[in-house]
C-alpha cells in the first residue's frame, strides 16, 4: 500500500508541473542572466523555413482554425543579412494593432495570441475597459541590434520580432509603456506588468522597461534564442 501511494503522488506532481505556465493569471518566472542578451549573429544561426515549407503551412492552418486573419507573403532576401522568410501579414487579432509589418508566422501566431488571451483579458481586470487599439513600433527592420558594438542583426532584421509601446481603451485613455511602466497609477503598472508576464510565457525573448533604457518606451518580443524576460 505504501509503494502505491507513493507512486500516487510522484504521477500527480508531474501532472501538476506540466501545467505551470499555461495560466497568464500566474507570474512568469523570471530569468535573470549574468550577462546582457545577444541574438545570434547570422541568419544561418537559426532555422528559418519558407513560405511554402510544410512547418509554414501548417502555421498558418493554425493561425486560421483560430480565426486570426492574415496574408501570406512572398519570401524575401534584403542583403546583408537582413530577410524575410516563412512570414505574413497579420489583419486582425480581435484589436487593431498599428505599424505591424512582415512577421514569420510563429511570431504572428505567439502575438495574436498574446493579444486576445494577455491583453484584452488584463485590461478588463486591471483598467476595467477594453483595448481598442495596439500601438506597436514595427516589426521588420533591417537594422543591429540597439546598443550593441558587435555589429549583430536584430531579430527584427529577420521579421522575427515586435515592439510594442501603447494602448488605447475604450474609454479614451491611452496607457504607454514610458509613461505607465513606472507612474502613479498603480492599475495600469499592474496591467502592463501582467501583459508583460504573458509575453514572458509566449515569446522566446521578453524585453522590457527593466532591461535597459533602450527599452523604456516599449515591449520586445522575439522568436529568437531564449527563454529570456526581463
Amino acid at each position: 500500500m505504501f509503494r502505491s501511494a507513493s507512486i500516487a503522488i510522484v504521477a500527480l506532481s508531474l501532472l501538476l508541473g506540466g501545467c505551470i505556465g499555461g495560466d497568464d493569471r500566474k507570474p512568469a518566472k523570471r530569468i535573470k542572466p549574468a550577462r546582457s542578451y545577444h541574438p545570434p549573429a547570422r541568419a544561418t544561426d537559426l532555422d528559418f523555413p519558407g513560405i511554402e515549407a510544410a512547418v509554414t503551412k501548417q502555421c498558418m492552418a493554425n493561425m486560421g482554425s483560430a480565426g486570426f486573419q492574415f496574408t501570406p507573403l512572398p519570401d524575401r532576401n534584403f542583403g546583408g543579412g537582413c530577410l524575410a522568410f516563412g512570414s505574413v501579414q497579420l489583419q486582425n487579432v480581435g484589436v487593431p494593432v498599428t505599424n505591424l509589418g512582415a512577421m514569420r508566422c510563429p511570431l504572428a501566431q505567439t502575438f495574436a495570441a498574446w493579444a486576445r488571451y494577455g491583453v484584452l483579458p488584463a485590461a478588463r481586470v486591471y483598467l476595467r475597459s477594453e483595448v481598442i487599439r495596439i500601438e506597436s513600433f514595427g516589426t521588420y527592420n533591417c537594422r543591429n541590434v540597439n546598443g550593441a558594438a558587435t555589429g549583430r542583426l536584430s531579430q527584427h532584421a529577420y521579421a522575427n520580432a515586435v515592439d510594442v509601446a501603447a494602448f488605447v481603451l475604450a474609454d479614451g485613455r491611452r496607457i504607454t509603456v514610458l509613461g505607465g511602466w513606472n507612474g502613479p497609477d498603480e492599475d495600469v503598472r499592474r496591467f502592463l506588468r501582467a501583459i508583460h508576464d504573458s509575453g514572458c510565457k509566449r515569446f522566446k525573448t521578453t524585453l522590457g522597461p527593466d532591461y535597459n533604457s533602450v527599452h523604456a518606451n516599449h515591449f520586445h518580443f522575439d522568436m529568437g534564442r531564449g527563454p529570456f524576460c526581463k
